[in-house]
């Protein structure tokens, strides 16, 4: 592929130092930004680290089919051009930028707070630091529109979110969604480190994906430790990860059913899920994982009777699964609330960024396992699911298919687990350099970005959830689709509140 766009070329959980990362006029840097995603990249992460003039502006892209991703850095004083209205995959990171570090992306048409967190960008109804939900929010003007406004206090015990819609009677024309109510200030609690607690921090950046995001900072830490775990603890991270697809893929389903009132297949998945869950602390006493991955390898290693248990459970695991989800397939009522509800055209989820199940659903081959192999992804590979109906049913499908090639996957690594050390410390992380890793959660694709400074402790940890891409292809979900349907297109994307509130 020709290359006209000024990048450092790496590999996936790869440390470079930062002297060899392009420093760019932030209008080259701009331009290249548009010129990589015309030619088919993609935004992965970008960020803004506060300095004294006004902040240094890191991107992060993944290549279309190489499996290369490219870094850049400019500097930026108080203000700089916004290009979302050419990219619109950025506008959040945009917005996040201004919000972090005070500088302001010019032109940007929705300019307003992401996690209320941060006097840089004061409220707009007054000199006072921001309050989270206080802001103007998009309106439609005409006759007999009205406004819808839930949460971000809900009847459940859910995590908290807004979601504004502008409706003609049942027809949602636009859904807003406002986000920040559980801040937690996850990120600029890492600089200075890496501390003994943050690996324990980051189990809990999104506790359903405790596997995902801690599996990403692993990979950092032994990128800036020039560290290589073991093949025998690649396959139990590997296994890990799977099993936290199958139990939140089960649940999905499961919950899918209960939000059009099918309780057989939502009574049976409920369990099904806790039984994915109990895999998991078979291994490591977690049925969340917590304490399994460790920078270096693995912090529990199953031996062969505990292997031979688990491949015994995923059987009847598989099987009970198969029972519970091929009755949606075959129940038409089921299949007439899934079918054409909230769709997302291929076109739109390119536009916006989506990724995991919402960007396959809608016929898109992307998937961290293959575009960027990692761990023993390398040598044994899985195979990526895609729809291109891009509603429901699709991303209810594509979960279900998942779910199946993680059975076949985790039965292949149990049965043939290499012999090795199962965890080895990494030497300290190495001063002046930034390290990427990416991993494929069962949300999609996470992003951890580490740069140390001349001791090498962390002056910057960026993280990118998947749910920070897919909000917005929620909220594009919903629009000309009937407010009933809001649930059931909601769980269907099914994100993550803590781990886009970070």
């Amino acid at each position: 592929m020709t290359r006209t766009f000024s990048l450092t070329c790496l590999r996936n959980g790869e440390a470079v130092p930062i002297a060899s990362v392009p420093l760019l006029p932030i209008d080259r840097f701009l331009q290249d930004i548009i010129d990589a995603t015309d030619r088919g990249w993609r935004v992965s992460s970008l960020f803004g680290v506060p300095t004294d003039r006004g902040a240094t502006l890191w991107c992060l892209m993944t290549a279309p089919g190489d499996a290369l991703l490219g870094l850049m850095r400019t500097e930026a004083e108080r203000a700089f051009p916004s290009i979302c209205r050419l990219v619109p995959q950025i506008h959040l990171f945009e917005r996040e930028i201004a919000e972090q570090c005070g500088i302001t992306p010019e032109d940007h048409p929705w300019l307003k707070p992401v996690r209320f967190h941060h006097p840089f960008m004061p409220s707009r109804r007054g000199d006072r630091e921001p309050v989270a939900g206080d802001t103007e929010f998009f309106r439609v003007e005409g006759e007999e529109i009205h406004e819808v406004a839930v949460g971000p206090v809900h009847a459940g015990i859910i995590e908290p979110g807004h979601f504004r819609f502008q409706c003609h009677g049942e027809e949602v024309f636009s859904l807003e969604i406002s986000l920040g109510y559980q801040h937690r200030g996850v990120e600029q609690g890492l600089i200075g480190g890496p501390y003994p607690k943050t690996i324990f921090q980051m189990e809990t950046i999104a506790g359903d994906t405790t596997i995902g995001h801690s599996l990403a900072y692993a990979m950092v830490m032994e990128a800036l430790g020039n560290t290589v775990p073991s093949a025998r603890a690649e396959a139990i991270r590997a296994i890990a990860l799977e099993l936290e697809r199958l139990a939140n893929h089960a649940g999905d389903l499961g919950a899918l059913a209960g939000d059009v009132a099918y309780l057989p297949t939502s009574s049976f998945c409920g369990r099904i899920r806790g039984d994915f869950l109990n895999m998991t602390a078979h291994i490591c006493g977690s049925r969340f994982g917590r304490g399994l991955i460790r920078p270096g390898g693995v912090g529990f290693d199953p031996g062969a009777q505990q292997a031979g248990e688990l491949l015994h459970r995923i059987a009847i695991g598989g099987d009970e699964l198969e029972n519970a989800i091929g009755l949606l397939w075959e129940t038409q009522s089921v299949m007439a609330r899934f079918e054409g509800t909230g769709r997302v055209t291929r076109e739109t989820a390119k536009e916006i960024g989506l990724v995991g199940p919402a960007a396959r659903a809608c016929g898109i081959e992307r998937d961290i396992r293959k575009d960027h192999p990692f761990g023993i992804y390398g040598v044994s590979p899985i195979s990526v699911i895609t729809e291109e109906s891009g509603d429901v049913f699709a991303r209810a499908h594509v979960r279900w298919r998942e779910a199946q090639e993680s059975l076949n996957f985790v039965t292949e690594q149990l049965r043939q687990l290499p012999d090795g050390t199962p965890c080895a410390d990494p030497p300290p992380p190495a001063p002046d350099s930034v390290a990427v890793a990416l991993t494929e959660g069962w949300r999609g694709e996470i992003c951890h970005v580490a740069i140390t400074g001349a001791t090498g402790r962390f002056v910057r940890y960026k993280v990118v959830d998947p749910s920070f891409h897919n909000w917005t292809g929620l909220a594009m979900a919903l629009r000309n689709q009937q407010i009933s349907d809001f649930p059931l297109c909601n769980k269907s994307f099914n994100l993550s509140y803590c781990g886009f509130d970070l």
